[in-house]
């Protein structure tokens, strides 16, 4: 195992990120939920030996593997640019664990007017904090924009999922069963507009402002208004896929096992085989949705604002998507 573990990078990506598997991989231990039982004296040992590798003062005998792990830990728990611990259900390694009961309960049959109002808004809200736990900090974000953001997701799942609840149980045309199957599939496009709703009021002012593109040292060519236009849209196709598995494939799922025996004699068993599956698809979705595109993406110069490709001779540029 050890032999196969690369040379350790601080601050670097341990899996090459110009693949999907690498980003995969990368993504995984991300959102790995065992760094949530991490205990604090295992983070300070983590974030010290970190600061010895820095200062070139490594206990003898320690494995880039121990090294690897140190990095993944306090990646997981401490906020990069406040340098914070991220206030558990907030952080990415806790969205799978503390999201899935808000995904059943979105879920669940026969909701009523009320149950779809609460689920919703209870998911946007949690969308909304884990947002704002890990965002971008370098650069002061007005709350104000944060409150947008929230209140813009918020009213635009509520008022799709009402709405095409009301439209469906007015309609004549389908039968009580069928009914039944389409109101299990209204969750994602209330979630899907929403999530494209919070990342464009969220990152609004990138838009106006424009976000850095560097070179291929590093090093800052311009701020740039194109770059943040696909870096939203990026982020807006990710935050669509990433419910879709998880809107419908348990329904379908949870439709076929409901006919098995043992669901049909043992009904109270459906609450929690459709919480397995639910836990279960969350957890391979996020991983795949947002490995689709790399976090730090290139774009050509001659594709930007011609005072920044004619401020560089690199034909590709940098910038970072973020998540």
């Amino acid at each position: 195992m050890e032999s196969t573990c690369p040379a350790f990078q601080l601050g670097k990506p341990r899996y090459d990120q110009s693949t999907f598997i690498g980003r995969f991989r990368h993504f995984v231990d991300i959102i790995d939920p065992r760094t949530l039982f991490v205990s604090e004296s295992r983070l300070k040992e983590c974030v010290a030996l970190l600061d010895h590798f820095k200062h070139g003062t490594v206990p003898p005998g320690t494995s880039d593997q121990e090294l690897w792990e140190a990095q993944k830990v306090k990646q997981a728990i401490i906020h990069p640019d406040t340098g914070q611990k991220i206030f558990m259900p907030f952080r990415m390694s806790g969205y799978v664990p503390f999201g899935t009961p808000i995904v059943v309960g979105l879920l669940l049959p026969n909701q009523t007017l009320a149950s779809t109002v609460f689920w919703q808004w209870l998911n946007q809200s949690h969308n909304a904090c884990v947002n704002y736990a890990n965002r971008n900090a370098t650069k002061p974000t007005p709350t104000s924009k944060f409150f947008q953001g929230y209140l813009g997701a918020v009213t635009s799942a509520v008022s799709i999922a009402v709405g095409l609840n009301v439209l469906i149980e007015k309609s004549s045309k389908f039968n009580p069963a069928t009914r039944l199957i389409i109101q299990r599939f209204i969750p994602f496009p209330a979630v899907a507009s929403a999530n494209i709703c919070n990342v464009a009021l969220m990152r609004h002012n990138e838009l106006s402002e424009g976000i850095d593109v560097l070179d291929r040292d590093g090093n800052v060519v311009g701020s740039s208004r194109i770059a943040a236009k696909h870096a939203l849209t990026e982020t807006a196709f990710t935050r669509v896929v990433l419910p879709l598995p998880i809107f419908v494939l348990p329904p379908m799922i949870m439709a076929f096992l409901e006919k098995l025996p043992l669901l049909r004699a043992h009904r109270r068993l459906l609450l929690p085989v459709h919480s397995l599956v639910c836990l279960a698809v969350f957890g391979l979705s996020l991983p795949l949705a947002i490995s689709l595109f790399p976090q730090m993406s290139e774009i050509e110069a001659s594709h930007l604002e011609p005072e920044i490709a004619m401020a560089t001779d690199c034909k590709v540029l940098t910038y970072n998507k973020g998540l």
